[in-house]
């Protein structure tokens, strides 16, 4: 087989990957990156080439002013070494984009080792097979671990469901859209860039004064952790699996081609800015008095009794309460579904998954609305209180429900 041969083949089995299953736009750049680079070898690759030419960018393109094409290099890059630290740990042909071009770079793994001149071989013979027995031993134990784990979680496989309860009727009602779905949910974790250092002091990342170069790390917050956790265990008593992103990964293509439920605000999941949210229970930095910047929940048309706005504690004392919001509603492509769980801390988040995972919480929601004739919900909008206590939610409660009309 032929290096062309061999290199488009590698393409291919990058872009059928887990990694990037359902990010059409990143396969497309990834196809036409690599094609040039072997069809026209030693030829450079412009932004506006790729704009144009691949995601349908008008002829004024100008990539002075619109970073989408470095953007999504700069996933495709990220992607690429997630690929190669996991499913392509033992692919024969490696794939690189170095920063600063789109042109990939394809090289021949070396797997043969050749004898040292100074004899050295046979002491990295030895120390390879030392390294080799205590793999061996970790993956003895990794093997068992795992073993046990699947024991714990035999709910999940559809093939033992008709061993197991069936998940009660308000969980079943709530999920319908997710859990008969075709394909499993994604679910979208907050991610939030942070600038600075752990000693000096960090803060978000604020991308209308901050470089990029500057983001340090990214944060998840304990609410967050176990709100993922949550759901898991939720659709492991539905029968059902869920695929976990990082927000800061996030593609609209993920709008476009998947059931998505979104776990954090979009003061930290800032992906959330990129797709239509809600509309009755929308999120806002207050402007003004006394908790001026906060993160506030609006309500934009508030009935009797209801508040117009809501904020957690503020921070100068005990965060004993906070707001959140479920919003359940149709994806950019109106065969998909979003769901949106959010507090203005992670642990209104927490407190907000927590709520759709038990039953006689979402009792008293589903009674407030319309079924579908396919067995589910109508989109709709809810807003709740949450009790906190040393960090842990323990108590929510309905404030204010709403069906989203066409």
């Amino acid at each position: 087989m032929s290096d062309k041969e061999q290199f488009l083949k590698q393409i291919d089995r990058i872009a059928g990957s887990h990694g990037l299953h359902g990010s059409e736009s990143l396969c497309k750049l990834l196809r036409y990156c690599a094609h040039h680079a072997i069809d026209h070898p030693g030829s450079p690759l412009k932004e506006y080439q790729i704009a144009t030419e691949v995601f349908g960018r008008p002829t004024d393109f100008d990539p002075q002013v619109d970073s989408t094409i470095r953007v999504q290099a700069g996933r495709l890059r990220t992607k690429l070494t997630e690929y190669y630290g996991s499913e392509g740990v033992e692919d024969p042909i490696l794939v690189e984009l170095p920063k600063g071009t789109y042109i990939p770079s394809f090289h021949h793994r070396a797997h043969n080792p050749r004898p040292h001149p100074d004899g050295s071989f046979q002491q990295e013979q030895r120390s390879w097979f030392v390294a080799f027995v205590l793999v061996t031993i970790l993956l003895t134990a990794s093997l068992l671990a795992i073993a046990v784990l699947a024991m714990t979680r035999r709910s999940i496989d559809p093939a033992h469901a008709s061993e197991q309860e069936p998940a009660p009727a308000a969980l079943q009602l709530f999920w319908n859209a997710f859990a008969t779905a075709p394909e499993e949910p994604w679910v979208i974790f907050s991610n939030a860039a942070f600038i600075g250092r752990p000693e000096t002091g960090m803060r978000y990342y604020n991308a209308g004064q901050d470089p990029q170069g500057r983001i340090w790390d990214h944060y998840t917050g304990v609410g967050e952790v176990l709100a993922v956790h949550n759901l898991d265990q939720v659709f492991g008593s539905l029968h059902r699996r869920i695929r976990v992103k990082r927000g800061s990964l996030f593609t609209l293509d993920d709008v476009q081609n998947n059931d998505l439920i979104f776990v954090g605000s979009p003061s930290e999941n800032l992906t959330l800015l990129d797709i239509p949210g809600s509309k009755e229970f929308v999120f806002q930095r207050l402007t003004q008095g006394t908790r001026k910047g906060d993160l506030a929940i609006v309500n934009k048309h508030p009935r009797s009794g209801e508040p117009e706005i809501v904020v957690a504690s503020p921070s100068t004392s005990t965060l004993t309460e906070d707001y959140a919001i479920v919003a359940l509603m149709p994806g950019l492509n109106p065969a998909r579904s979003v769901l949106i769980l959010a507090g203005t801390t992670t642990f209104g988040t927490q407190g907000a998954v927590e709520f759709v995972s038990r039953q006689t919480l979402l009792e008293d929601l589903i009674s407030r609305l319309s079924t579908t004739k396919g067995g589910g919900l109508e989109p709709f909008e809810a807003l709740l209180r949450v009790k906190i206590a040393r960090g842990v939610p323990v108590g929510t409660e309905l404030v204010a429900v709403r069906e989203r009309t066409p």
